[in-house]
């Protein structure tokens, strides 16, 4: 394996093929800044996801279509395989970093023997007991392929060591900087009164079923706005409509900036998160947050956070509630916000780890 390219200026980082599967939401924002991240330190990037992805995100480096579904699919694997071997071949010397399980699960099979492999695993294996057995034997496979895992969570870190991973470490995963945000134009959209901010994609994951549980409970007046789109949405708007619950789905918006600089309290109600972006936003903005104590979201938080069990909805009216009551204790979490967020990695940090990590890998 060729690790650099030499050139009259001394030396050039090898090229790298950034692997997804279908995303959405967070994975592909932070390729978006890991690819600006790279470039800037003159690494020759390409970017392999499916066409939807390619569609949704601007990565601003040249791309291959690589049709990698959310679910195992042998024929449709096999051929993504085959088309993502090319793409690397295509780049001698280049280093594959894939980013989720099953991006890795495909990457495992196309990077021959002598390619470097690293793997970021951001997101737990959840859903039945057949199906969290059939991701977990997939997990491992990736783990033991990779030179390098890197895990967003610590939990996800000690279940890739477990399963036989090599090396592995906790990534970095700020999320981008928002703009100052303007409280006037958020009240604007948010309305008059308490009112408490989710931004979620609206899927399983996000546990929106303890959000609407939770705001059947609140005191008279308070609302939660819920920004994202996603699967969940009729069905979370029906439920809505159907017991008269004081939220609104306010859809894809470009403008969270502005909306928690208005918000009286950011909400997470999640089953399982790494280091939530919205979460992130929210103590970045000094927002005081109230969060579902969900995977890697304690070790973004420290203690600016109120946590609360996951899927206890009594827990999060209560703490929401509190917070939307008391503007005294609102402006003392709104400071822990503050504070903490100062101490969170930025996105010089998160590229010195990844330059290093691909320094590893190739050995």
């Amino acid at each position: 394996m060729t690790p650099v390219r030499r050139s009259a200026g001394g030396t050039v980082p090898a090229p790298v093929v950034l692997v997804l599967a279908s995303s959405a939401g967070g994975v592909g924002r932070h390729a978006v800044e890991l690819c600006a991240g790279l470039r800037s330190a003159g690494v020759d990037v390409r970017v392999a996801a499916p066409a939807e992805t390619l569609r949704r995100f601007d990565f601003g480096v040249p791309t291959c279509a690589v049709e990698i579904g959310a679910d195992l699919d042998p024929v449709r694997d096999l051929r993504a395989a085959l088309t993502l071997r090319r793409a690397v071949r295509a780049l001698p010397g280049a280093l594959v970093h894939a980013h989720g399980v099953r991006a890795g699960f495909v990457a495992a099979f196309a990077a021959r023997r002598g390619t470097a492999l690293v793997v970021t695993l951001h997101n737990a294996v959840l859903g039945s007991a057949p199906r969290a057995r059939l991701g977990t034997a997939v997990l491992g496979a990736v783990c033991r392929r990779a030179d390098v895992v890197l895990g967003v969570s610590g939990d996800l870190v000690s279940l890739a060591r477990s399963l036989g991973a090599r090396r592995v470490e906790r990534a970095l995963v700020p999320a981008p900087p928002l703009p100052p945000g303007d409280p006037v134009r958020g009240r604007a959209v948010l309305g008059e009164g308490p009112v408490a901010l989710a931004v979620a994609r609206l899927a399983p994951q996000k546990g929106l079923t303890t959000l609407l549980d939770a705001a059947g409970r609140l005191p008279a007046g308070a609302r939660v706005v819920v920004v994202g789109d996603g699967p969940l949405r009729e069905e979370l708007q029906g439920r809505i409509d159907d017991e008269q619950l004081p939220v609104r789905l306010a859809g894809r918006r470009e403008d969270v900036a502005d909306l928690l600089a208005a918000a009286d309290v950011a909400l997470s109600t999640s089953l399982w998160e790494g280091q939530p972006v919205f979460v992130q936003e929210a103590l970045r903005a000094g927002v005081p947050v109230v969060a579902t104590d969900a995977g890697g979201t304690a070790e973004v938080t420290g203690d600016a956070a109120v946590l609360v069990p996951v899927g206890d909805a009594r827990a999060v009216a209560e703490a929401v509630g509190a917070l939307l009551d008391d503007p005294g204790l609102r402006a003392e979490r709104a400071r822990r916000s503050a504070r903490r967020a100062g101490e969170l990695p930025d996105g010089a940090a998160a590229l010195a780890q990844v330059l290093a990590v691909h320094a590893r890998a190739r050995g």
